[in-house]
């Protein structure tokens, strides 16, 4: 993925985090969903465009429409307030191809770091899923899962690429902020799903 476009990625993963959460509108993140989901649609048709028919550079271009098509649905559909079922039942086939694009990662390109960042962004388009089709009471959680990934996965990766500095993190260390990552995930939830039970019950 182009690393500007990544960089770009944590930007709207940031707001559409806080959106879940409550602290935007739903509205406002669309309006930015359209400009994030407009910039990767144009970059894949550039970088398959330029990519003189190598199936390689095409495959990499091919991810980031996943990306494009899911911010242009939800900025559509926030500014038109439409139902969300449709974005949550595109998500759940974005999560399972993103599986695959993750274990290319790791066998062909032998990628780990990136390899595990698709399992990471699967895991959150899994999330969407049952949020937006099957209206599972998870907004808080999705939200926060959406913030911690917008830097993890995306702004903090594509910074480091467009210094020079991604392919100097090492395994341990990519292994140790992995591990952390998924550690916190589950602190969340369990502080989240307490929370709701207490709401239930008063």
């Amino acid at each position: 993925m182009s690393n500007v476009g990544l960089l770009y990625v944590g930007a709207v993963l940031f707001i559409n985090g806080l959106m879940l959460i409550g602290k935007v509108e739903p509205k406002s993140a669309g309006i930015f969903n359209l400009f994030v989901g407009a910039l990767q649609v144009f970059t894949p048709l550039f970088l398959i465009i330029t990519a003189e028919g190598d199936n390689w550079s095409i495959f990499q271009a091919s991810g980031i429409f996943l990306f494009g098509f899911t911010y242009l649905y939800v900025g559509i559909a926030n500014l038109m307030n439409a139902d969300s079922s449709g974005i949550g039942y595109y998500s759940l086939w974005v999560s399972i191809l993103a599986v695959g694009y993750s274990l290319v990662n790791f066998i062909h390109f032998q990628e780990f770091k990136f390899g595990v960042i698709w399992l990471f962004w699967s895991f959150l388009w899994a999330l969407f899923y049952l949020l937006l089709a099957k209206k599972k009471e998870i907004a808080v959680f999705t939200g926060w899962v959406a913030i911690i990934q917008s830097w993890v996965t995306a702004a903090i990766p594509a910074f480091l690429s467009l210094i020079g500095y991604w392919q100097h993190v090492s395994f341990f260390a990519a292994c140790t902020v992995f591990v952390s990552v998924i550690v916190l995930f589950l602190l969340i939830y369990i502080t989240q799903h307490h929370s709701v039970k207490k709401m239930k019950l008063s």
